[in-house]
């Protein structure tokens, strides 16, 4: 018989073998409001923040806090049940149908988070004996909803198409759902939605497309993706995250309006959770008219991405191919990585340092987020830190 583990020893040990390995995370407290200047509990000055998602400055809007301060003198605070008994409110319907306008499809669906949508996409369109075709880099969300799903996972190589075209023709699955980001939140790369789009449609497959870093910043007037190749099909379905671009919280599923309909009666993580309280529906609707009027802060920010671009003069650290605002620099060791990342705190720049298991092993990374909330000194600034760093460890 094994002898029993105490599980207190065994975290202990784990926790240590985190150390060793520079894995260990920890968070720290943010003081201030999201931007760009950033206040935090663990040292007086702040900080130059280069790690938000919060691509278009929408975070702390002054617009959206009025708007958060009006919903909450309508609605309150919380909504009070799940939507399918009595927390859907007017605000959340007409949430709904402006998203689904927005990017162009039949209904939406809105979610708590990106997380609930993506595990509840996916087992309520394939099961058991059927399969999932994913890029080998999808965010964790869409991983961990494909293993719900209890589908066949089949990953293939990141945008490698003849692979996933490969993988296709051998299956004899009845439902085949093809799944991608858009943006992938690591590389900062597109994925080939075009091409999917063909291999879905030539195997009459779906195709999900997680927009969460293309929404707000993508297409014409921030309308995503699909809106920036110009895709429409019935076998897409469509999920956008609104913490991101969009500055508030929150995530949304749109497609033909069958299916939201099917997602509505059988989407376990939307059914069994309390609605999302409604002043915070309110105040997307106001985030949506600032991205869809935003063409100024998407230009700033584009303006902002090819600065660094231009700046940046690395040699042995490797800057990936990337047009979007993640703008990932490689480095490759877990303890350089977090050396460098340090380095660039004792200097007033907040850029994480991202490892394994979120990249893969020796390629942790400096992934750098960029926002039209950013000023071009201070990309100056992170610029010539970076190249004076690297070329001092060189």
């Amino acid at each position: 018989m094994a002898e029993a583990i105490d599980p207190l020893d065994e975290i202990s040990a784990g926790l240590a073998e985190l150390d060793a390995a520079g894995l260990r995370r920890r968070r720290r407290v943010v003081t201030g409001p999201c931007a760009p200047d950033a206040q935090l509990a663990d040292r007086p000055e702040s900080l130059v923040a280069f790690c938000s998602n919060d691509y278009l400055g929408l975070a702390a809007e002054p617009a959206l806090a009025e708007a958060v301060a009006r919903g909450a003198r309508r609605w309150g605070v919380g909504s009070g049940a799940s939507h399918l008994v009595s927390g859907h409110y007017a605000s959340h319907e007409a949430l709904e149908v402006r998203l689904a306008d927005f990017v162009g499809m039949d209904d939406a669906l809105y979610f708590s988070t990106g997380y609930m949508a993506n595990i509840g996409v996916m087992p309520t369109l394939v099961g058991r004996g059927d399969a999932i075709f994913a890029d080998k880099v999808n965010h964790a969300s869409l991983v961990d909803g494909a293993l719900l799903s209890r589908a066949n996972f089949v990953r293939y190589p990141h945008c490698d198409l003849a692979a996933l075209e490969a993988r296709l023709a051998t299956s004899r699955a009845p439902r085949k759902l093809i799944v991608t980001d858009s943006v992938f939140s690591m590389d900062g790369d597109l994925a080939p939605l075009p091409e999917l789009l063909a291999l879905a449609e030539a195997h009459r497959a779906w195709l999900l497309v997680d927009d969460a870093h293309g929404f707000g910043v993508l297409g014409p007037q921030g309308r995503g993706s699909l809106a920036h190749f110009g895709l429409a099909s019935p076998r897409l379905i469509y999920m956008g995250t609104l913490g991101k671009a969009a500055g508030v919280s929150g995530a949304f599923v749109a497609g033909r309006r069958d299916v939201i309909e099917w997602l509505v009666s059988k989407s376990r993580s939307y059914i069994f959770t309390t609605g999302a309280p409604p002043l915070l529906a309110d105040t997307l609707l106001t985030a949506i008219d600032l991205i869809e009027h935003g063409d100024a802060r998407r230009a700033h920010l584009a303006a902002l991405i090819a600065r660094l671009k231009t700046g940046l003069r690395l040699s042995r650290w490797q800057l990936l191919p990337s047009d979007t605002p993640i703008q990932p620099v490689v480095i490759g060791d877990n303890h350089e990585t977090l050396a460098v990342s340090r380095a660039l705190d004792a200097e007033g720049l907040w850029v994480p340092a991202i490892r394994p298991p979120t990249v893969p092993k020796g390629a942790a990374r400096l992934r750098i987020t960029l926002s039209a909330a950013h000023s071009f000194a201070q990309v100056d600034r992170l610029v010539e830190a970076l190249n004076r760093l690297e070329a001092r460890q060189t």
